[in-house]
């Protein structure tokens, strides 16, 4: 008889698969021997979450898992809701940066127009003065007529 027709092999919950050997004639201890269930021997550690989860079918009709969905379909409901308020709180954000926009331009028209007419009068009376103004050397003396019979 072969080696492996003598083995019997059991697996475990935790996933470790722990082979039995026929103890031998010369009347030595079994020792069971470890061997990861996994045909690779490694694999991915589980998180905590999912340890002590079977993959078994589990029963629609039951009551925990009835509970799991109703909180799973608050959840989602939640969540959409959430998401719905954020997208509606966006636009009217979109919307007043619009207005506020719109009306900075509106006073960015205005106050260009005022300087646009404030510097026009501010040239014209410049040029007037520039006019008026004469050099110096070239003055003219008026007499006062009241100044001159004293």
């Amino acid at each position: 008889m072969s080696k492996a027709s003598q083995q019997n092999a059991t697996t475990e919950a935790n996933g470790i698969s722990v082979i039995h050997t026929p103890a031998h004639t010369s009347g030595l201890q079994q020792v069971p021997q470890l061997v990861p269930v996994s045909p690779g021997g490694g694999g991915k550690a589980l998180p905590p979450s999912k340890q002590g989860k079977k993959n078994s079918f589990v029963d629609r009709n039951s009551d925990e898992y009835r509970q799991r969905r109703e909180r799973n379909n608050m959840a989602v409901k939640k969540s959409r809701l959430k998401s719905k308020q954020k997208a509606q709180d966006t636009l009217q954000r979109v919307n007043q940066l619009k207005e506020e926009n719109e009306r900075l331009e509106a006073k960015i028209k205005l106050l260009t127009k005022e300087l646009s007419v404030l510097k026009d009068l501010f040239l014209e009376h410049a040029h007037n003065l520039a006019d008026n103004v004469q050099p110096i050397g070239t003055e003219t003396t008026t007499t006062n007529p009241e100044s001159a019979g004293q």
